[in-house]
């Protein structure tokens, strides 16, 4: 017996590491995973080593948030300060001598070739729920502005670059900190109903204001366009309005039980463009149909769900707090990318959790879950 004690296994040395995991967040994200790795072996079936290579994104992602679950959220709030004031630095570095590519400057080379913006989607919700925190049981209305502050600084670096995508996701990771924290409907309604009033008005003047040579304030022309487009995708259905086209036609080519496994014309005579990134929710709509896409839904509802119940359980104010946003950055994701591709939405180059294609995105998607497997491990462990 004292032999044991004296060398354990393998398994006894993890067992402490894997003690506390959230076990049906683990089982909602292995069902989208594979999900994501059937998709991409059809869609991604001419583009080399895709299916590959996408298998190795997701064990990082995997291996990242094994790593980040070991770090208690206690640690997880030191890191706030620092990692935010490196993102916007870098940000900054970004706007003065970044690396252009496809007309946006978001890349910046320190060695290596990074995004950082990618570090906001999870520097954001830390540095906020950080700033809370601090302030339990004394918040006032400043509290509120200081924080606003502190999301308009690097959501404005980032829509200069300009990246709408991503800024969507770094806003609502922020703003989900905010509103959790405690902010008052009546400051939310107001805009809310000005967005609404600007979205009719917009419809209705459509042909007006989508004119040839009539520019918006404030949005770049691309980010006009975009909008345009998603009103009447008709007016260029092979330029602009190309994508929001075929996007549609394979998801409604898909019926009730879908055309089956490799069987996808639209998504194997390659008329959706972006396939296995952007668009791959059309591909899987196409081979799946209705029957495979409550499927998927119900994934990530059960995923947002679970991570909203990990954020209710958790012990402090920042613990609450980050569980909360990391939650509606998975919603965000996925509720874009699925109304991008289904023609309700703008299309602004948002990936679908797990199952679209791209390192940079599993990277911060395996960061995330560690996060909230982090918060639960250490509620469990409180409890024990």
């Amino acid at each position: 017996m004292s032999a044991v004690f004296d060398n354990p296994s393998r398994l006894n040395r993890l067992s402490p590491m894997l003690h506390g995991f959230d076990i049906p967040l683990a089982l909602a994200v292995i069902l989208l995973a594979a999900a994501g790795m059937i998709t991409m072996y059809s869609s991604g079936f001419d583009h080399g080593t895709r299916f590959v290579d996408h298998g190795r994104n997701m064990v990082l992602a995997g291996v990242i948030m094994f790593i980040v679950a070991q770090v208690p959220p206690q640690r997880l709030q030191s890191f706030a300060v620092p990692l935010y004031m490196a993102g916007v630095a870098l940000l900054i570095a970004v706007a003065i001598f970044g690396i252009t590519k496809k007309g946006a400057r978001r890349w910046i080379n320190i060695g290596i070739v990074i995004q950082p913006s990618e570090i906001l989607k999870i520097a954001m919700p830390l540095m906020l729920a950080w700033w809370f925190q601090k302030r339990e049981g004394q918040l006032r209305p400043l509290d509120f502005l200081v924080a606003g502050a502190l999301l308009v600084v690097p959501v404005g670096l980032i829509m200069k670059q300009p990246d709408l995508g991503t800024s969507i996701l770094v806003l609502v990771a922020g703003f989900s900190v905010i509103f959790f924290a405690g902010l008052s409907w009546k400051l939310i309604l107001p805009p809310v109903l000005v967005g609404v009033t600007l979205a009719v008005l917009l419809v209705m003047f459509e042909p007006m204001l989508c004119a040839e040579g009539y520019r918006w304030p404030i949005l770049h022309d691309y980010q006009q366009q975009r909008i345009c487009t998603l009103l009447d995708p008709g007016k260029d259905p092979l330029g602009k309005g190309f994508h929001i086209i075929q996007g549609m036609i394979a998801i409604g080519s898909g019926g009730m039980l879908g055309k089956g496994f490799m069987q996808g014309t639209q998504t194997h005579l390659e008329f959706i463009p972006e396939r296995t990134t952007d668009f791959i929710f059309a591909a899987y709509s196409e081979e799946f149909g209705l029957v495979g896409n409550l499927f998927l839904i119900a994934g990530f509802i059960f995923l947002v769900l679970r991570g909203l119940a990990i954020a209710l359980e958790a012990s402090t104010v920042f613990s609450r707090l980050l569980a909360g946003a990391i939650t509606m950055i998975f919603f965000t994701y996925a509720f874009v990318n699925m109304g991008m591709v289904s023609g309700i939405l703008p299309v602004v180059g948002v990936p679908l959790p797990f199952i679209s294609y791209g390192g940079t995105a599993m990277v911060t998607l395996g960061a995330g879950l560690g996060i909230l497997m982090s918060i639960a491990k250490a509620k469990r462990l409180v409890q024990s």
